[in-house]
């Protein structure tokens, strides 16, 4: 190649990259993003057990769920149905608490107040009294898209396996009715009728792996770390499939939208 067509080549080449740097300019800043390692290792330090304690007894603290730290640092979501469980009537120091994994992989429990409790939706915000904790930035339901990379962190199994985070991910299948309608009457028992009746509302269905323990699992994007919503293993099953004898495998979550509602001063 002789030196003018060199030349021009360069030349050239500067005003692709001049060009493909205004556009840039021009769109703004671009999002950083992190892969899901990263997001994991980060989200972890807002991710809690559930359950109640009591110092009298082996093991101290009986998991229920799993939750994850919000707002001011010391607000805790859950489901409504982990956060309301029954502590046992002859024990008259068990208190609600959460926890967390400490030394040695013993749980590390905190006590834990009801603040909110709405059953319409299954969630519940707990206080926790004490010095703050790392809390996860919430996101927006009408940026949610079918297909979109999602990750959940809680306690699967916890009462078996032991307090530790574990992560399973996946995708977010469709926006979908809380409640399907049926053939029959018969199949809607007084708790889901009672549920439907105030109207329906949007949850998430998952294409993802969850089990009992996980509860209350923050659902969220694996790129930003942003919840966008609740996972729910009960509330939402009892309503979407009541006609199935047997669980479908299928996981859903009550959209972000319904917890910043409580948030709300």
């Amino acid at each position: 190649m002789s030196k003018p067509d060199s030349r021009r080549f360069i030349i050239t080449r500067r005003r692709l990259l001049a060009g493909v740097l205004g556009v840039l300019a021009v769109a703004g800043s671009p999002v950083v993003r992190a892969d899901l390692p990263d997001t994991v290792a980060k989200i972890k330090a807002s991710v809690v057990a559930v359950g109640t304690y009591l110092p009298t007894r082996s093991p101290q603290f009986r998991f229920l769920g799993t939750g994850f730290v919000v707002g001011n640092g010391k607000q805790v979501v859950t489901n409504a149905h982990v956060a309301n469980a029954q502590v046992d009537s002859r024990e008259i120091n068990e208190r609600l608490a959460i926890a967390l994994q400490g030394p040695g992989g013993r749980a590390v429990a905190r006590i834990a107040f009801m603040d909110v409790l709405d059953t319409d939706h299954d969630i519940a915000l707990l206080r926790l009294e004490g010095e703050p904790m790392p809390a996860m930035k919430l996101g927006d339901l009408e940026q949610v898209r079918d297909g979109q990379d999602i990750a959940i962190t809680g306690f699967p199994l916890g009462s078996a396996i032991g307090i530790t985070p574990v992560t399973h991910k996946g995708i977010v299948a469709a926006l979908t009715p809380a409640g399907q309608p049926l053939t029959s009457s018969r199949q809607l028992d007084a708790a889901t009728v009672r549920r439907l009746a105030g109207g329906g509302f949007p949850v998430l269905q998952l294409d993802i792996v969850s089990y009992p323990g996980n509860s209350g699992s923050p659902v969220y994007d694996t790129n930003t770390g942003e919840v966008i919503g609740v996972l729910n293993m009960v509330f939402v099953k009892g309503m979407k499939e009541n006609a199935i004898s047997a669980p479908s495998g299928i996981s859903y979550a009550i959209p972000v939208s319904f917890l910043k509602a409580l948030l709300k001063p």
